[in-house]
């Protein structure tokens, strides 16, 4: 079974730094594109960044300068680096990843999410 575990948000005051990361463990063959969202309360999910397999990262307007992603491919690991946090950048972070792994029998490629963790900028 695939799963995705992030760590590292909590509470910073505006100005602050954050980096989150995000593992994934499972009998994992291969994984392709990852990426950050978030969801702000009463907001919908957002892509925050994105690191396509083999292809340049791309971030949303609000973050460009601010956060950095990256991954470890050795240790199957995603990374946001947050920096000069505003307190609109408050929210649940989720990791998400396509992934070829094993399911049973089957060799699949699917889409996962991790459970989400808290951000909180104050001002």
């Amino acid at each position: 079974q695939v799963q995705l575990v992030e760590s590292g948000g909590g509470l910073v005051q505006a100005g602050g730094s954050l980096r989150l990361s995000c593992a994934a463990s499972g009998r994992i063959f291969n994984i392709f594109a990852m990426g950050w969202y978030r969801q702000a309360p009463g907001k919908q999910r957002e892509l925050v960044a994105a690191l396509p397999s083999g292809g340049s990262t791309n971030y949303t307007d609000s973050v460009k300068g601010r956060f950095t992603i990256s991954r470890d491919n050795a240790k199957n690991t995603l990374f946001l680096q947050m920096n000069s946090l505003k307190p609109e950048d408050t929210a649940v972070y989720y990791c998400n990843a396509r992934i070829r792994a094993s399911q049973g029998m089957r060799i699949i490629i699917d889409d996962y999410w991790g459970q989400g963790t808290q951000v909180t900028v104050s001002s």
